[in-house]
């Protein structure tokens, strides 16, 4: 069973840049498809970005981040990350990376996922 750990989040000001991090243990993310959510107080979790199992294919993101974050996978070094510029004061959340076994394809459906990391919190002041 793969373990997930983010990191990387923090308070920042509108306008600036984070890399978040999600790093696997007991099981290769390479065999996952690998999604990003957030989730900010008082709303449901919501779809971020995804991508797919293996292979180089281009990842989805919600309108919300595009042209404005981008997720890749290292897999040497068994991690995903989430490279997150031009941030907004309603990016404010806890962000989650999640793993779905079963999918080649990356989904955005939360249910779908099997594994979910602890958060990171991020903070954008205006």
């Amino acid at each position: 069973q793969v373990q997930l750990v983010e990191s990387g989040g923090g308070l920042v000001q509108a306008g600036a840049s984070l890399r978040l991090s999600c790093t696997a243990s007991g099981g290769t993310l390479s065999r996952y498809a690998m999604g990003w959510f957030r989730q900010a107080p008082g709303k449901e979790r919501e779809f971020v970005a995804a991508m797919m199992r293996i292979g180089a294919s281009t990842p989805y993101y919600a309108d919300f981040v595009k042209g404005r974050f981008t997720t890749s996978r290292n897999n040497a070094k068994n991690t995903l990350y989430l490279q997150m510029n031009s941030l907004k004061p309603e990016d404010t959340a806890v962000y989650f990376c999640a793993a779905d076994q079963d999918r080649t394809l990356p989904t955005a459906d939360v249910h779908d996922y099997d594994y979910w990391g602890q958060g990171t919190q991020v903070t954008v002041s205006s």
